[in-house]
């Protein structure tokens, strides 16, 4: 939703991340949160495994 570049200028207000990997090796992508990075701590709160391998992983600040 905007890319890593509006991640990136909005992580300080970001207090949940909700992160789904799917089991496909596709390529480049892009970056989840672009620019200057600072190191910020998650806890993960909740996980869903599905039938097709897809992991759904939520995270909280």
């Amino acid at each position: 939703m905007g890319g890593g570049n509006v991640a990136a200028q909005l992580l300080p207000e970001i207090d949940e991340l909700i992160v789904t990997c799917y089991p496909v090796v596709a390529g480049a992508g892009i970056p989840a949160f672009h620019g200057d990075f600072r190191p910020t701590t998650f806890t993960l709160t909740g996980t869903e495994t599905f039938s097709n391998g897809t992991v759904v992983a939520t995270y909280t600040r």
